[in-house]
């Protein structure tokens, strides 16, 4: 599982940071990569995107499921005798 989290996390940065790209400079990391102009797609572009995409939807899954964990276990305290 560490490697599918690791994976998520990767995919949904590069997601972010090319958001962020389109945001600030209309430059589009993913299309300039596959040599096409801003706003293009082909179908390599399409599955970078799906998988950010779907790394997204993990990424969401993960944390309810996170704290669906945290809610329902409870809370191990250690107790020091003196």
């Amino acid at each position: 599982m560490k490697i599918v989290n690791a994976l998520a996390a990767t995919l949904v940065i590069v997601g972010a940071l090319n958001w962020g790209l389109v945001a600030l400079g209309e430059f589009d990391l993913v299309a300039e990569l596959f040599g096409l102009d801003f706003g293009e797609t082909n179908a390599a572009t399409r599955v970078i995107y799906g998988l950010v995409g779907l790394a997204g939807v993990y990424s969401v899954w993960a944390l309810l499921a996170t704290r669906a964990r945290v809610l329902v276990e409870p809370r191990r305290t250690t107790s020091s005798a003196r």
